[in-house]
């Protein structure tokens, strides 16, 4: 018995309608059901029912303090199958201002968001494995990122990991 893969996640926020738009019109999921108070949307190229889950709790629950005073969960992270989805997400991220960081991972290239609530979410690429470098260690501290070079580097188009 083993567990295959993260089914769903189901997030907790101010207004589910508020952050069902944000996750369409910025990462392009889309909405599978909808309802006052609560949202279920799926990622574009995914097979799941529903890949993400919002229900409201009001405007005037505080932001999250997992990771400074509290445990909780820190992000979580979407997989793209190209360099040039994650070109295009970065610009996409930058312009909706949601963009706060971006890593070199060696094994995945990463970018770093937060959502209306300011819960924070991954958008990587990851290297395949017959694409790795033997003998590369991997850094707990991440590099910069630069997507032109790494587009240079393994082709704009070249899928992902697990694409």
């Amino acid at each position: 018995m083993g567990i295959r893969q993260l089914n769903h996640a189901v997030l907790y926020v101010r207004d589910a309608a508020r952050s069902a738009s944000f996750y369409e019109d910025v990462l392009g999921f889309t909405t599978v059901l909808a309802f006052p108070g609560g949202a279920f949307l799926r990622a574009r190229e995914s097979t799941n029912d529903h890949d993400i889950a919002f229900f409201s709790i009001g405007d005037g629950a505080g932001p999250s303090a997992a990771g400074r005073s509290t445990v909780g969960l820190y992000h979580l992270a979407w997989e793209v199958p190209t360099l040039t989805d994650l070109a295009d997400l970065a610009q996409a991220l930058s312009a909706a201002g949601a963009l706060v960081g971006a890593s070199d991972h060696t094994v995945s290239k990463s970018l770093y968001a937060r959502d209306p609530d300011g819960l924070e979410f991954e958008v990587c690429w990851c290297v395949p494995v017959e694409l790795l470098e033997e003998g590369v260690e991997v850094s707990p501290r991440p590099l910069p990122l630069d997507i032109p070079r790494e587009i240079e580097r393994f082709g704009a188009t070249t899928a992902g990991r697990l694409a």
